[in-house]
């Protein structure tokens, strides 16, 4: 059963598929940024739950070898006791040692055994946990990469076109400017005429006063 973040990726990765070329381009498409935004915004929500969940499997190494060190304890604490009874019968004494020694070495190399196989085991989860998460974390580096790089040249060709405009408009000014120098001349000159005329007719009502 895959995860939800599995399940995800297969989804962005199916809709980027889905999703129509640019005009005049074969390596860049047009996407729907709210579409888009929705799967990676639940991406990075169900990210930490899958790491805290492959941690658990991985901190249960621990588990396992505490249980077979309880067994393996257990085992020789059985052995001892065994030994004890046996070196109690003092008309077999010699046969009790052998026999206790041999239970203790017995019970010693199961032990081991248990030991060995619980790390052996323990080890194999956590590699396979961590390869698992490796590789989920290099399916979702890639697919950032690639909506990275498609933001990138969509804002590109966005910034060349405003770029273009103000070319545009920047020289259309220049060709302007030699008729908005002629305008500004053309009414200053109307300016200095209205000023005199002005000057003309206060002199004129001056003198009529002064007549009267």
């Amino acid at each position: 059963m895959s995860s939800r973040i599995e399940q995800l990726i297969d989804e962005i990765e199916e809709y980027i598929e889905g999703c129509k070329p640019k005009f005049m381009s074969s390596t860049e498409i047009i996407v729907n940024k709210d579409e888009i935004d929705e799967l990676l915004r639940e991406l990075r929500m169900k990210t930490p739950d899958e790491i805290k969940r492959y941690q658990k499997i991985i901190s249960n190494k621990d588990a396992i070898l505490e249980d077979a060190q309880s067994k393996a304890d257990s085992l020789i604490a059985d052995a001892q006791t065994k030994a004890q009874e046996l070196v109690t019968q003092h008309e077999i004494m010699q046969k009790a040692y052998a026999q206790a020694n041999e239970t203790i070495n017995a019970a010693n190399k199961q032990a081991q055994e248990i030991l060995d196989s619980a790390t052996q085991d323990a080890n194999s989860i956590r590699l396979s946990a961590i390869t698992y998460t490796d590789d989920m974390m290099a399916n979702i580096g890639s697919v950032l990469n690639q909506t990275l790089e498609d933001a990138g040249g969509k804002y590109k060709a966005f910034i060349d076109a405003l770029q273009s405009c103000l070319e545009v408009v920047n020289h259309n000014r220049q060709e302007l400017a030699p008729q908005t120098a002629q305008a500004a001349a053309i009414s200053n000159t109307f300016q200095d005429e209205d000023s005199a005329s002005s000057d003309s007719d206060e002199d004129e009502l001056l003198d009529d006063i002064g007549e009267n």
